[in-house]
């Protein structure tokens, strides 16, 4: 479901998310070149949306899977909640 505080959550982690993997996959492919910057926020303006979009999609799903894991992870090692 999308409420206001994912909607902002969405924001915030993908802002993050797609500035450090753009300035990272950005480094290692041109390197610190005249133009980084430049290059940089290209990619990053194509990235954070779709970073947005894709943080709405599937946090749902991600934190299921999450609760489920632990469970699962608790009752291997018989830990209680």
């Amino acid at each position: 479901m999308i409420t206001l505080p994912n909607v902002i959550f969405s924001i915030i982690m993908g802002f993050l998310m797609s500035l450090s993997i753009t300035l990272a996959t950005t480094l290692v492919r041109i390197g610190i070149a005249q133009n980084f910057f430049e290059v940089w926020l290209e990619v990053w303006s194509i990235a954070y949306p779709v970073a947005i979009i894709c943080i709405l999609i599937y946090r749902p799903f991600a934190s299921k899977a999450t609760a489920q894991l632990v469970e699962k992870l608790k009752s291997a090692n018989g830990l209680k909640k």
